[in-house]
Order: C-alpha cells, then structure tokens, then sequence
C-alpha cells in the first residue's frame, strides 16, 4: 500500500479533534460536535405561498394522448391478470376435487 504523504499540521489537528471527542463523555461530546442552532425565523405566509406557487410551476402533466395510452395499458394488464388467476384458480380447484374424490374412494 502506498504511503499517503499530506499536511503533517492538519493531520495533527484531526487526530487531536478525534481524540477530543473520544476522551469527552457522551454528552459533551455530542455537544461539541453539533452546530449552534439559527435563530428561527417568524412564519411568513406570503414567501410560503410564493414558494408553493413556483414548485407548482415545476409540475409536468400528462397529454391527454398519454393518459389514454397508460388507461389503456392498465386495462389490458388486468384482463391479464384477471386471466392468470382464472385459469390457476380453475386448475387448482379441479386438483383439490380430484384429490377428495380419491381421498373418498379409498
């Protein structure tokens, strides 16, 4: 593995924050690590508004050419699936009436 050569001072000063964190007890060093809180800011319902009104602007709708298109998709997969389960529904009920009829006959 090659030897990582690099400012001696910040590597110092990283491993001194580190073991700060380390050696200080849990509570502290938490503390230690998390930036002060910002003062909050008083509700403003005219940017709030302003800001819902530009993410609004960011909408793409759908043509109406596509919302047939994907109706139609969804459609035809359920008739699918509608099919699918049919047709398994049907072979596993003949299988369970086939096992009754021999679990009954002998």
């Amino acid at each position: 593995m090659a030897k990582k050569t690099g400012n001696l001072a910040a590597m110092k000063q990283r491993a001194a924050k580190a073991a700060a964190v380390v050696a200080a007890p849990a509570g502290q060093a938490a503390a230690a690590t998390a930036a002060p809180a910002a003062p909050k800011k008083p509700f403003n319902p005219m940017r709030f508004f302003g800001e819902v009104r530009a993410e609004a602007r960011k909408i793409t709708w759908t043509s109406r050419k596509e919302t047939w298109i994907t109706s139609v998709m969804v459609f035809i997969m359920v008739l699918i699936a509608a099919l699918f389960f049919f047709v398994v529904d049907w072979l596993l009920s003949g299988a369970v009436a086939l096992l009754l009829k021999l679990a009954n006959a002998g």
